[in-house]
């Protein structure tokens, strides 16, 4: 298992700081998304499919 370890680290390093990265970024995109301001409906709110989240009914 260590002769595995040491013969790959350097794909095991990069393969983790992809996977980070990934992770980050659907994180964000899901926070974004929440708040809302994943949506652009670029003036016309009518037919956007995110209106609900954008502009919510009392």
């Amino acid at each position: 298992m260590l002769d595995f370890l040491t013969e790959n680290w350097g794909t095991i390093l990069v393969s983790a700081l992809l996977a980070a990265a990934v992770i980050a970024a659907f994180l964000s995109l899901r926070r974004a998304r929440k708040k809302g301001a994943a949506c652009a409906c670029g003036g016309s709110c009518g037919q956007c499919a995110c209106s609900g989240m954008c502009h919510k009914q009392p």
